[in-house]
């Protein structure tokens, strides 16, 4: 994601479309919105760059 390559923030990009790993992870958390965020014990869907934000700062 742009905005935490901006932000220099490590992240690792998967691809549900390409990825039957990542699809079936995908499933098995029940999450079915892209994009997903795994940060520290939050689940974010969507992009909501304050909810990011928060959820950075909390998992710091």
């Amino acid at each position: 994601m742009e905005y935490l390559s901006q932000k220099g923030i490590p992240f690792t990009e998967r691809n549900v479309g390409r990825d039957p790993g990542a699809r079936e992870e995908l499933m098995a958390l029940g999450l079915m919105s892209l994009p997903v965020l795994l940060i520290g014990d939050k689940r974010l869907t969507g992009f909501n760059p304050a909810q990011i934000d928060a959820a950075l700062s909390a998992s710091t």
